[in-house]
Formats: structure tokens, sequence, C-alpha cells
């Protein structure tokens, strides 16, 4: 139990910043050495924030404005897998702290249904800590591009100074998230609190629950798309 208490968002903080400062970050050639039921929890951490990277980077590129339409949509659909990988991640993230934090039953852990075991009296954390994980993977990336328009030469001096003030308020939401974090962690360490692992169950990425995908497997191969 150690390694999972405060300051864990220190650590995680530093590790996110490290990991976008590599210069191969996040090349396609690095993928999860480790399969999915690995309960290795900073591998998950960094899926986690490889897969944000890899968003944030198709989101810019998806607000091209003179590239073919085929080179968007290509976008979009990346965007989509990653979206999926991502989620993927944070619940995993979810599922090995609340197995170590002795707050759900092994066995369910990675069903549809996790089975909760908090301590009686404990209250309900209405987010997750791997959700703010997450929310501090993009944090660090929010910040890692702000400073770089600090940054810039050919940016006027408002530009710079606005940036710069942004920045700021960016390294001090992160900071109070960090807090919000290690402060979870040690109130689950004492009973005192508790969270689930919450599915997302993204239905637009299931050919099975999406609608217009069930109606285009339905019909005729005719008068499906090319």
């Amino acid at each position: 139990m150690t390694a999972l208490l405060p300051p864990l968002a220190a650590q995680l903080a530093a590790e996110h910043d490290r990991w976008l400062t590599d210069t191969d970050w996040p090349t396609d050639a690095w993928a999860p050495t480790a399969t999915a039921l690995t309960s290795d929890l900073w591998h998950w951490i960094r899926t986690n924030h490889r897969f944000n990277t890899l968003l944030w980077r198709e989101e810019d590129l998806a607000r091209r404005t003179r590239v073919a339409d085929a080179e968007i949509a290509a976008n979009k659909r990346a965007i989509d897998r990653f979206n999926q990988a991502r989620n993927d991640a944070t619940e995993r993230v979810d599922e090995i702290l609340l197995a170590a934090l002795g707050l759900v039953d092994r066995t369910s852990a990675g069903t549809d249904a996790p089975v909760s075991t908090p301590t009686p009296g404990a209250r309900l954390n209405s987010e997750t800590a791997g959700s703010m994980v997450d929310r501090l993977s993009i944090m660090a990336l929010k910040i890692h591009a702000m400073r770089a328009q600090t940054q810039r030469t050919d940016a006027d001096a408002a530009h710079l100074a606005s940036s710069g003030r942004k920045l700021a308020q960016l390294q001090q939401q992160r900071a109070d998230l960090m807090s919000c974090l290690d402060a979870l962690i040690a109130d689950a360490c004492a009973g005192r609190a508790y969270f689930k692992v919450y599915r997302q169950f993204k239905m637009y990425n299931d050919a099975r629950l999406n609608p217009v995908l069930v109606a285009e497997s339905s019909a005729p191969s005719s008068l499906r798309p090319p």
C-alpha cells in the first residue's frame, strides 16, 4: 500500500511532463508490452497518457481546412480509436487501485459489473481516481502546449503575455487536482471514502450498439457505401 499513498500525484505529474519531453513520444512503435490483464499500475498510466497525446495530435489535425475531406475522416476515425483506448486504460487504472485498496471484489473487478467492498460508513466519491489520472494527463498536455506558446518567436508581446497568464492558471488547476487525487487516495486508505469502476460503454464505437452501424450492417449490400 505504501506506493499508493500521497504524494502519488506529484510523481504522476512529473512522469506526465517527462514523457512529453521525450523526443520519440508517443511513437507508434511503442505499444503496451504487457497483456490486458497486467496489474502494473504505471503501465496503464503510461498507456492512458500515450493515447491522450495521440488524441491531442489528431484533434489538431482534424481542424485543418486545406486538405481533402478523406484526410479529416481518417483523423476522426483515429480519434474514436484513441479515445476508446484512453478510456480502457483509465478503467484499468481504477481496477488496479481499487484492488490494491481492497475496495473491489477482485474476481469481478474486470467485468461489466464490478462489486464494491467499501468500509461501512465510507463516503462514495463521484469521481474516480482513474478519472483524475486521466484529467491530469490532459492537464499536462495543456500545460506543455501553452508553455510552447509563451516561447514563440513569431508572436507579439500581447500573445506571449496572454499565454503566460493562461499557463499560470493551468498550473494552478493542475495543483488543485493533484491535491484532490492525493486526498481521495488518503481517505480511501483510511476507510473514509471509496470510488467505483465505472464502465463508459461507449456505444458509438460498438457495431452492435450504434443504431446507425446496425442499420448499415442490415442494409442490402447494394445499398451499402463503397
